[in-house]
Formats: C-alpha cells, structure tokens, sequence
C-alpha cells in the first residue's frame, strides 16, 4: 500500500517559497536574508540569489543599503567583487553561474541610509548541484508497466496522460514531480524486477494496482483549471480509494467476525 500512497500524495501538494537563510553580519548591525531561485540550484544556467537586508530592531527591510557581493567556489572567483552598490529598496536580486559543491556568497555592507559605516561581512554558503534528471528522463511508470507487461498497455497511457496531462498542469503536481521522482526511482525498479521474476507476485500487485487505476481515470474526464479544483479532486479520489482499499475490507471482517461469534454461541 506504500506505493499507493505515495501514488496518489501530488494532489495534495501545494507549492511552498524558496527557504532563506538569515544570518546577522558580523557587527551585528544588520540581518541579512539570502534565498535562491530555483530553491536547488544546479550548475546549469543561473541561479538567483536573492538578497534582503533586514534592520533587526524592527524586524522589516532596511532602506538605502550600500553594499558589495562576492561570490567564490573553493579558490575559484564566481562572481564580483562588484563596486559598491546602493540599494534603495533593501533588497536585491543578483544572478549568478554557481559552480558544483559549496558556493561562498560574501555580502560587505559600507553604509545605510546614505551614511558611511565600518564595513560589516556576512557570508552564505549555498550548495549547488549536477542538473536534477527532469520529468522526461524519469518517466517510466516501472511498477504499473513490470504488471501489465509493456509500456503500451492502456493503463499505462492513462497514468502517463494523468502525469503530463493533470499533474504538470498544476504548481503543486509539477513541484511535487521534482521530489517524488527521487523517492519513487529509489524503490519502484527493486519492486519491478520482482514482479518480472515472480508471477504471482506481479499478479498480486496488478490486482492492487487496478482500482486506484480506475479512480485516476476519473482525471482524464474533468476541467482542471486552478490549483483548488485539484485538490478538490484529489481529495475526493484519496476518500474512494480509502474506501476501496481500507473501508470495504474493513466491513467484510467485521462481518465475517461478527458471523464466526454469532455461530461459535
């Protein structure tokens, strides 16, 4: 039933902001908030870095901030050191080509409110990594296709429509894909060569697998047009598959218990 569950979680995800890191610089004059997009970066193509400079005595952006950026991967500059920079607003968005491993982001703050001070450093550390495997590079649907036998079985289009047709056309089913896939890839081939080395095993999850197929197929026949309606939907189809996986057992035991009672009397 794991499987099943992890299956049917991309209705229920929404997406959630990128985290930050704050950290005070070293006088302790200011907090900074640094924040990246995308939320992992990898090093292929830019990455934004996201800068907030935050007064820590009312906890809101610091206005007019004169700043530097410098940016180095173990010995290796990346990016800047930039002239000093002001910034009127508090905040500023830097792109940058981040290298593999550990990136050092130094921000030097020389004045706030158009007033020189004792420059004050705060460093980041922001890991970025190999280009995660997109959607098409980990598509196989392993366990439905080592049940039914060929990628071309009809139950297999239908779990792939769903994907590319429902799920990718929501925030929250394309931010759920990024991270379901590395969990999903790092079980369902071990499940797959199972079922291709045991017959009874691979009929035993088709038998499992036939029912939340069938209330998927309920997707494929509805207009999904905002992030609600999809979890309005998915909700209703998690509700019938508890129902069809947990209640409906669940009723026949207790009737065969009440029936095997009511006999031994």
């Amino acid at each position: 039933m794991k499987f099943l569950f992890l299956l049917l979680i991309p209705v229920f995800t929404i997406p959630a902001f990128a985290d930050f890191q704050q950290l005070p610089t070293d006088g302790g004059t200011l907090l900074v908030n640094v924040s990246t997009d995308p939320e992992k970066p990898t090093i292929d193509g830019q990455t934004k870095i996201k800068i907030d400079f935050v007064n820590p005595q009312t906890n809101n952006i610091q206005e007019h901030i004169d700043y530097k950026v410098t940016a180095t991967n173990g010995e290796t500059p990346i990016f800047g050191p930039i002239p000093s920079t002001h910034t009127s607003i508090g905040s500023v968005t830097i792109p940058m080509e981040l290298k593999s491993g550990e990136n050092k982001i130094s921000i030097d703050v020389e004045g706030i409110l158009f007033r020189p001070i004792t420059p004050e450093t705060v460093t980041f550390t922001v890991m970025a990594q190999e280009q995660a495997p997109s959607p098409e590079e980990k598509s196989g649907c392993l366990i439905a296709t080592a049940a039914h036998g060929t990628e071309l079985a009809p139950q297999i289009q239908l779990l792939r429509e769903v994907r590319d047709n429902v799920l990718f056309g929501t925030n929250s089913g394309t931010t759920f894909m990024a991270g379901f896939n590395e969990f999903y890839y790092s079980f369902s081939p071990v499940v797959a060569d199972l079922e291709r080395q045991s017959p009874i095993f691979r009929e035993m999850v088709k038998a499992i697998i036939t029912p939340m197929l069938s209330t998927l197929s309920i997707l494929q026949f509805v207009d999904i047009d905002s992030e609600q309606q999809m979890l309005g939907y998915g909700i209703g189809i998690i509700l019938l598959n508890a129902g069809i996986y947990f209640m409906a057992p669940a009723i026949v035991i207790f009737n065969i218990r009440k029936y095997l009672q009511k006999n031994n009397k």
